[in-house]
């Protein structure tokens, strides 16, 4: 978890990036049966990454399927969403991360196939991923709860 307090503007900006950058995207791709194709593609290829690794629980959890015990190095940080699938490690996801990733869920079903390179294009640092701001950087474990 990040100690910055600072984050907010930064943030901001990434966000404000993110959504011009969505001007110039066709609108034919997003949200629509194209994109949709893409977060089945996605919660495919989910589910095969998922079942192959996971040596844990798979549930049905905040509209996800989490799949978890799954080795460190199959996925990043706590966790990744692709598609429709959470996938993590050991430690049962609390509902605050969940809700994060339910968000993502919604971005892959708005970007589809764009999700993965729009993503890759944001950045890894997560105080500057305008995907990781608008899923609640708060409830993805990056900075702490404002009080």
């Amino acid at each position: 978890m990040s100690a910055h307090t600072d984050w907010r503007p930064a943030a901001d900006a990434a966000v404000a990036r993110g959504r011009r950058l969505d001007r110039r995207i066709p609108a034919f791709l997003l949200r629509s049966p194209i994109s949709r194709l893409g977060y089945a593609w996605g919660t495919t290829v989910g589910w095969l990454w998922g079942s192959l690794w996971s040596t844990g629980r798979v549930e049905r959890r905040a509209g996800l399927w989490v799949f978890q015990g799954m080795p460190d190095w199959t996925f990043n940080r706590g966790g990744v969403c692709v598609g429709g699938c959470f996938l993590t490690g050991a430690t049962r996801p609390s509902d605050a991360v969940l809700r994060h990733e339910a968000v993502h869920k919604a971005q892959w079903l708005r970007y589809g196939f764009l999700m993965p390179l729009l993503y890759f294009m944001a950045g890894r640092d997560p105080l500057r991923n305008r995907f990781e701001i608008e899923a609640g950087l708060e409830d993805g474990n990056y900075v702490r709860r404002a009080r």
